[in-house]
């Protein structure tokens, strides 16, 4: 065995540089990372600009049939469809930004939520939220009612799932909250998430295939750790014992989009630390939500990777409202600022235990932002970089049309703000309970509704891993258990 291994060392080791500098040259670190993150950005500005264009030509020539079209591109992609409902996986392709190729449970069966329960961890009931998400092939979630949803431990999602929450009012609150953990493909659309505490120490099946053991969680309200093409919009957030969204540990391909948060202090992470070289490779649009009442910081703070924060409304901090450290790229555009009373937070920025002759370097940058009572923003870089004057050929739409932008924010056809839903044990909302057991509706267990495609079989498979990533792995799983390997791969990488 020793002379194939050593052949094959052999082999893999002159083709390891060529693909190394590959890598390099597109500064590429993760599976599903864009090459150039600036035709991303561009995309997104063409795609304002368009839906704004199409509304003011028909607002002046058909004013009747314009009173959907907001400008924002990701609504006007679907909700001018008075049949939107009999036609909801038409929401898949409205993304936009990093995020813009989740598939969520597109082309899956429709799964209708009629148990708003959360008893097992291990068993979870058919027809409750939690045996949905671990299901294996692609599934578009929706619920038969408004419920709230209190969960007994951390809900951990499976690959190419949709949670849709349209057409009903759906709270999900308790115990560990939304987890999404080395997955792909999965889209979050108009629920409240609020109240989520650290839970744990217990089983918790992941798949209809595997359960497995869970320390304690942190307490967010979504944890991104290790996913990628991830899509989160028209959601309510707030009151959360940690973040309210985490995105750690190399994700990617992350657009959070139309959504409201309140009440809480660290609102968004992205980055798992300085140190962490695979985030470099995270790349997350954030888009058209609202930041409000009661927040501190973290709207988001970054480490590493590539940030576009792009037309959001950001009303309320109480220290800063972007922070970060080890150099990410933050590209603020079209954005409204408004700083706070206190004459001390009125920065908008804050590079994080990190002096000024180490950030003076970062891409940092402010276009077409307006920044209200006092607000300012502290860009860095050296100028303007090719990327931004590519990125910025397409001029990004005023914020003076934040107000229409975002007017949508947070959860569909009901309040915005989740201040009002504090809820205890057993509070029950529109006809369903927390904490009920048993099926609300018609009790015949039939939560495979309408069937999308043939038979409903899954036509997506998990995406392969890069053969450059696959390769890597490989040899690092050869060399650390062969003889000093890992120095040895160490200095090749050098």
């Amino acid at each position: 065995m020793f002379p194939e291994a050593c052949i094959f060392l052999f082999c893999f080791l002159i083709c390891v540089p060529s693909f190394i500098r590959a890598a390099t040259s597109l500064n590429l670190t993760l599976p599903n990372q864009h090459p150039h993150p600036e035709a991303v950005v561009q995309e997104v500005q063409r795609r304002v600009n368009v839906s704004i264009s199409r509304r003011q030509l028909l607002s002046i020539s058909m004013k009747d049939q314009s009173q959907c079209l907001t400008g924002n591109p990701i609504d006007d992609c679907w909700r001018c469809d008075s049949n939107w409902a009999n036609n909801r996986q038409r929401l898949a392709d409205c993304a936009i930004g990093f995020g813009q190729g989740a598939l969520g449970g597109k082309g899956g069966q429709i799964y209708v939520v009629n148990d708003s329960s959360d008893h097992d961890t291990v068993n979870p009931t058919p027809g409750t939220l939690r045996h949905a998400v671990i299901q294996d092939e692609p599934l578009w979630i929706v619920f038969q009612s408004n419920m709230v949803i209190k969960l007994k431990h951390e809900l951990i999602m499976n690959s190419y799932k949709t949670i849709d929450g349209r057409g009903a009012n759906v709270q999900i609150t308790g115990n560990g909250c939304l987890t999404l953990q080395y997955v792909s493909n999965v889209i979050i659309h108009n629920v409240h998430i609020y109240n989520c505490m650290p839970s744990g120490n217990t089983n918790i099946r992941s798949s209809p295939t595997h359960v497995g053991y869970r320390g304690k969680s942190d307490g967010d309200g979504i944890s991104i750790f290790g996913s990628r093409n991830i899509w989160i919009d028209h959601c309510a957030l707030s009151h959360c014992t940690d973040g309210l969204i985490d995105a750690i540990m190399g994700s990617t391909a992350i657009t959070i989009s139309n959504s409201f948060f309140s009440h809480h202090d660290e609102v968004m992470l992205l980055g798992h630390d300085d140190k962490y070289l695979p985030d470099s490779g995270m790349q997350v649009t954030i888009a058209f939500n609202h930041f409000g009442e009661g927040l501190v910081q973290r709207m988001p703070r970054c480490r590493r990777g590539y940030i576009h924060v792009v037309n959001n409304d950001i009303t309320e901090w109480k220290m800063y409202a972007i922070g970060g450290s080890g150099n990410p790229t933050i590209n603020s555009q079209g954005n409204r600022y408004t700083a706070p009373l206190d004459p001390s937070a009125k920065e908008v920025t804050k590079r994080c235990d990190t002096d000024e002759g180490q950030w003076s370097n970062w891409n940092w940058r402010t276009d077409g932002d307006i920044m209200v009572n006092g607000a300012f923003f502290v860009p860095s870089g050296g100028g303007f970089s090719t990327q931004y004057a590519k990125a910025s050929s397409v001029e990004p739409k005023s914020s003076v049309l934040i107000d229409r932008l975002t007017m949508n924010a947070g959860v569909l056809g009901g309040a915005r703000d989740n201040s009002f839903i504090m809820y205890g044990g057993g509070t029950t909302t529109g006809g369903s309970s927390s904490g009920g057991g048993g099926n609300s509706g018609d009790g015949d267990g039939d939560f495979f509704g309408m069937m999308f495609g043939s038979g409903g079989a899954s036509t997506h498979s998990s995406p392969p891993t890069t053969i450059f990533s696959s390769l890597l792995i490989i040899l690092i799983l050869y060399l650390t258990t062969n003889h000093g390997g890992l120095l040895l791969f160490s200095s090749l990488l050098l």
